[in-house]
């Protein structure tokens, strides 16, 4: 039977001590899953909330959690609270604390790392594969890759009742964040005329998605119903992006035979181009790009692997190789377990030695990150493992692979290599999400927080601040209008497919509806913030000719730090509201 409790020492990397590992010793009964250790001293029901720990004896605290169901997580590698309570001394919880959130921090450098330059790249080329317009894949395949690390870390906390409430605040929490700082620091970079009918039309979808959410809240509970309305929402927004763009670029035919100047709300073609250069163009492909052609396949190898071009790092700030340090060993880990496929090469990036060596590694990856390792170390008759299998056909696969192909033409089935890297770095994702959120929660339980505001603050914005700098560089370039669009297509998408795929997967593993618990009144505090937020945005665009001046960013950024305020001070009771 699968042993939950693998240590994997090659994913967990320098940040993963010892004192975090959950051994599987003595802790469990595996036939029924009921937990063993005896609690001296400790009565308490099966169920009782985590939080409640702080009320005990220090000596107690261990067992506490040991027997305590709701202290478990039913993912992930490392037991977070058993580190903290079981290993620690409770004069280092300070150190504790340090190394959980130094390790935090750095999980959403993987996230980032992973979205932008390995899953972004590869639904690219998927959507080049399948000849889709650019707009269809920018609000489909390239919206899922710029969402990943939101559309995962909701799918993994909806898995756990416990941890629902914590998806739908980083969800409401990014909504805030985008609508009032990121909104904002665009409009104080480049204050710009506003595109009334575009904005108009993604505000209105995403005031339905918040009604849906807010209404989930107020009912406590999401149906299959629900889950499919709001993926069902997003497929229409798609369709009516789609039709708007056919309908500008007919009015744009018409205006060059006519003479019509074209609509000042919409996208200029040199815009378009440029977005497209953009989605195209991603520098993903210049970091690894070879000096000089490698002439030897250990040569191409070694170059294929080395995530840095020493020519870049002579001309870069100090800042730049403090962040570049820090992120080599995921960039080699991931050049190691990720193909990916670059349309825009003439070889596609094709590295035989090493895309070969992709077909036993990747599907290793797979079956270890795919439900925590659980089905990975799966003994099949009791005999042979899962992985062992797997490498076996990967080995068969690859060496197939390189004796029928040369290392300088691509094979003709090499765009197979996307859906394999897709599917790799997908679950990557996953993987380091489930970190994420089992941190957060352990979080919590120490600081006595619920999990809503630790998803309005550090889950929001460690999955935002991306999509905040991307919006950020392209105002700072001369494209405010675009950027401004790109943060409520962005929030549309992750509010819309974040809870109903994340309930909807809830349910197809057997339960009937996804049960909600909002902590305290702290979801309608984000549901009314977010109104409010909307609001702003719906007065600074009442017509066409409206200037998004600097003192309107200012008065965005303001509302946020009143908002944070708010909400912190109903956290802690400063602030107390009577229940809806």
């Amino acid at each position: 039977m699968a042993n939950r409790w693998l240590e994997p020492q090659w994913l967990l990397g320098w940040l993963c001590v010892l004192l975090m590992t959950d051994t599987a010793s003595g802790t469990r009964n595996l036939s029924t899953g009921t937990a063993q250790f005896p609690a001296p001293g400790v009565s308490q029901p099966p169920a009782v909330d985590c939080r409640h720990v702080y009320s005990l004896n220090a000596s107690d605290r261990c067992d506490f959690i040991l027997a305590n169901p709701d202290c478990h997580s039913d993912g992930g590698y490392l037991d977070y609270l058993k580190g903290i309570f079981c290993y620690f001394a409770p004069s280092l919880l300070l150190l504790t604390v340090t190394l959980y959130v130094l390790w935090l921090l750095y999980l959403f450098l993987v996230l980032g790392v992973t979205a932008a330059k390995f899953f972004c790249p590869n639904l690219s080329a998927i959507a080049t594969t399948l000849k889709l317009s650019h707009n269809v894949a920018g609000v489909t395949f390239l919206a899922f890759g710029n969402g990943a690390p939101d559309i995962f870390s909701a799918m993994v906390a909806f898995s756990d009742p416990r941890t629902a409430s914590l998806a739908i605040g980083a969800l409401f929490g990014a909504g805030v964040l985008v609508t009032t700082v990121v909104a904002g620091g665009i409009a104080i970079l480049r204050p710009f005329v506003a595109a009334s009918r575009p904005f108009l039309r993604d505000i209105a979808f995403y005031m339905t998605a918040v009604f849906l959410t807010f209404m989930a809240l107020y009912l406590r509970r999401v149906t299959l119903a629900w889950a499919l309305a709001c993926l069902g929402l997003y497929v229409f927004y798609v369709v009516t992006v789609v039709l708007c763009t056919w309908i500008y670029r007919w009015q744009s035919r018409r205006a060059l035979i006519y003479s019509v100047p074209g609509s000042p709300e919409l996208l200029s073609d040199s815009e378009e181009d440029h977005m497209s250069s953009n989605t195209n163009s991603y520098d993903y492909g210049d970091e690894y790009r070879p000096l000089f052609y490698q002439e030897t396949t250990v040569q191409i190898l070694a170059q294929a692997l080395n995530p840095l071009d020493f020519r870049r790092w002579r001309n870069q700030s100090v800042s730049w190789k403090v962040l570049k340090v820090l992120k080599l060993p995921v960039e080699f880990l991931l050049l190691l377990t990720v193909p990916v496929v670059d349309p825009d090469k003439d070889d596609r990036n094709w590295k035989r030695p090493l895309n070969c060596l992709h077909l036993v590694i990747s599907p290793v990856v797979v079956v270890l990150t795919l439900q925590s390792g659980a089905y990975g170390v799966y003994e099949i008759g009791g005999l042979v493992p899962v992985w062992a299998v797997v490498v076996i056909a990967g080995t068969g696969l690859a060496s197939v692979t390189f004796f029928a192909t040369s290392n300088r033409e691509p094979p003709r089935l090499h765009w197979l290599f996307a859906f394999l890297g897709f599917l790799t770095s997908a679950l990557w994702i996953n993987a380091a999400a489930t970190e994420v959120v089992n941190i957060l929660r352990s979080l919590g339980v120490v600081f006595q927080l619920s999990n809503t505001v630790l998803g309005l603050t550090l889950l929001a914005w460690g999955n935002s601040i991306g999509d905040a700098f991307s919006d950020f560089t392209l105002a700072r370039q001369g494209y405010p209008r675009m950027a401004f669009s790109a943060c409520f297509g962005g929030i549309i998408f992750n509010m819309l497919v974040g809870v109903g795929l994340g309930c909807l997967l809830q349910i197809a593993r057997g339960s009937s509806e996804v049960k909600l618990e909002p902590d305290g009144l702290l979801d309608w505090v984000l549901a009314g913030a977010l109104g409010l937020s909307l609001a702003l945005s719906l007065v600074a665009v009442p017509l066409q000719c409206f200037q998004l001046s600097k003192a309107y960013g200012i008065c965005l950024l303001l509302f946020y730090a009143a908002f944070l305020i708010v909400a912190l001070l109903t956290e802690f009771g400063v602030i107390h509201l009577k229940t809806v």
